[in-house]
């Protein structure tokens, strides 16, 4: 494990925040991969969970997105961290939810809900996305308009970053829907895929198509299969390292 340095926490509701930390420099991992990370436990044996990284791997720090759990072992605690306190991190970085689990496609899907954006957040910000895709569409979907903040400030922050902004270009989409709340675009993201809801907005023929279209899905276990079943049904393939295909979803966090 290594031990390493908090630089910055940010909290955007009572239930999500995110933080930043020191990288080591001989750590290294793709963009959209998941670690382990966590504090001291009782006994001197470290409390840990999988967080999805979501920097994008060449940045010279880690950033992670977090919900807060008021009873959870770790989250009870992380929530509280802040400049300067020590955070741990594994040593090994693994996920299935990178470029290299995918088929060469036009148009990637970025399905997620709540913290589940953090390994797009890192995708994103990743040049090689760009270049093996024509367009890629991030959707979002969270209970209430607030929790939607962290995406809208990754896009700001792309767009107002020279070399970020010059390899996105027009090629990045944002899609946003709130389930509890009135917003534009209302429903979770199953149901807008279902009626055709996301490809109207978004100005694409409505539905997956196998030939060109390769998806990511990254949420609650009821939302990676119920998504995972709109693929099937729409005949895109599973895929992972060693046999990459049209979708993938990270079974890490499914199982």
């Amino acid at each position: 494990m290594f031990e390493q340095t908090v630089l910055e926490t940010q909290h955007y509701t009572d239930r999500l925040f995110r933080f930043r930390m020191t990288r080591p420099q001989n750590f290294r991992f793709r963009s959209g991969e998941f670690v382990m990370i966590g504090l001291p436990g009782e006994n001197g044996k470290p409390l840990l969970r999988a967080y999805s990284i979501a920097s994008p791997a060449w940045d010279d720090n880690l950033e992670f997105f977090s919900i807060k759990v008021p009873d959870g072992p770790l989250t009870s605690r992380l929530q509280n961290i802040s400049e300067g306190d020590t955070v741990i991190l594994g040593k090994k970085s693994t996920g299935t939810l990178v470029l290299d689990a995918l088929k060469p496609g036009k148009t990637l899907y970025l399905l997620s809900t709540g913290t589940g954006i953090a390994p797009f957040a890192s995708l994103i910000r990743e040049p090689e996305t760009f270049e093996r895709f024509e367009k890629v569409v991030l959707c979002h979907t969270t209970r209430e308009i607030s929790e939607l903040q962290y995406g809208i400030d990754l896009m700001d922050e792309i767009r107002s970053d020279a070399m970020l902004s010059e390899v996105v270009g027009d090629k990045l989409v944002h899609f946003t829907s709130v389930t509890r709340e009135d917003y534009p675009v209302r429903g979770r993201i199953t149901h807008l895929i279902d009626d055709g809801t996301l490809f109207r907005e978004i100005g694409e023929a409505e539905g997956f198509d196998p030939a060109c279209d390769r998806v990511m899905i990254c949420g609650s276990m009821e939302m990676l299969r119920d998504c995972a079943e709109l693929c099937e049904t729409a005949g895109l393939v599973e895929g992972s390292n060693n046999q990459p295909g049209d979708y993938v979803i990270e079974k890490a966090f499914a199982d």
